[in-house]
């Protein structure tokens, strides 16, 4: 089964030159913790309610003059939309994450994959795996997909 098949393709993205307190307020809205950063079409990161609490809130930032761009996850996991989905969740498994953004080979966001795109089709010994795996605290290590680096 390919990315492409089990992905969320909507995906609503933010910019980097975002205010902190306009994201937080958007996820808060939307009921989202979540949101790829793209600039000028480009993946440069993601930003997730847990950035803004621990890299914003938490170091005294102020949130309307910090930008996404200071407080965002850089150096982000990704896959593509023909990757087959074990590549996909072996990726999520060693970075610990529960969603990964998905390119087309044009370098262009075309989905997200979450944990619970996953769980709607794996089996549910995969699935809970991969939940044991996500819920360490800290990546044995980042591994971007070796496949091809993000251009910017």
């Amino acid at each position: 089964m390919k990315v492409k098949e089990v992905m969320a393709p909507d995906v609503e993205t933010v910019r980097s030159n975002q205010t902190v307190k306009e994201i937080a307020q958007r996820m808060d809205r939307q009921a989202i913790g979540y949101f790829p950063v793209c600039d000028r079409g480009r993946l440069v990161g993601v930003v997730t309610d847990r950035d803004i609490t621990c890299r914003a809130v938490a170091d005294g930032r102020d949130p309307v003059a910090t930008k996404i761009r200071d407080i965002m996850s850089k150096g982000v996991a990704y896959c593509f939309d023909d990757d087959d989905l074990a590549a996909a969740i072996l990726l999520m498994e060693q970075n610990c994450i529960r969603r990964i953004p998905v390119l087309d080979h044009k370098q262009r966001l075309v989905g997200v994959l979450s944990l619970t795109d996953i769980a709607r089709v794996a089996p549910h010994r995969l699935t809970a795996e991969l939940v044991e795996a996500v819920s360490r605290e800290t990546p044995l290590s980042v591994t971007i997909n070796p496949a091809a680096e993000i251009q910017e």
